[in-house]
């Protein structure tokens, strides 16, 4: 399998522009996130508008600290960006049924299994999470998930998540180095 970019239409190119726009905003939300290994910041997006927003971090009425003294691993009760963005409209009147979600780094096998639930139907991220499971299980569910990469200052589509076999993440790794 070879990854290539993919042509596109007048439509696909304006739908990339809205993703490469809100993919930014997730990077911009990421950063009010305390945690100090890694900042996650998501979107969820019905209609061309905002409806939900989160980053990682604990739960309200925690310390803000998300990472165990002297070791490199967060608590256990530390909320993924996606987690609090979904529980967050939860919480609303706003409906997350066909939504995007936008978030930095592919999900986990957890948030995916919310995501699921949510009704969420399109995810775009940007970074791959050190496990793929997540992406796997969503791809299974027949949502549609969309690999952004930045390079410089736009975003390109590297992948669009159909086949999740481990040679494509070997392919969508090569390709990224060799750019």
């Amino acid at each position: 399998m070879q990854i290539k970019l993919l042509i596109m239409d007048a439509r696909e190119k304006k739908q990339l522009l809205l993703d490469s726009r809100y993919l930014r905003m997730t990077q911009i939300w990421a950063e009010n996130s305390y945690c100090r290994r890694r900042q996650v910041g998501a979107l969820l997006v019905k209609d061309k508008m905002i409806i939900s927003d989160g980053y990682n971090g604990t739960p309200a009425g925690f310390e803000n600290v998300c990472e165990e003294d002297g070791v490199d691993r967060s608590k256990p009760y530390v909320l993924h960006a996606e987690a609090n963005a979904i529980t967050k409209v939860a919480r609303s009147n706003n409906s997350s049924e066909g939504a995007t979600l936008y978030v930095t780094t592919s999900p986990c096998m957890e948030c995916s299994k919310l995501i699921i639930q949510a009704g969420i139907k399109r995810v775009v991220f940007g970074e791959y999470y050190r496990m793929h499971d997540g992406v796997d299980l969503l791809c299974r569910a027949g949502i549609e998930v969309i690999h952004l990469w930045k390079r410089g200052d736009e975003y390109q589509v590297v992948a669009i998540t159909n086949d999740n076999s481990e040679s494509h993440y070997r392919e969508v790794e090569k390709y990224m180095a060799s750019c």
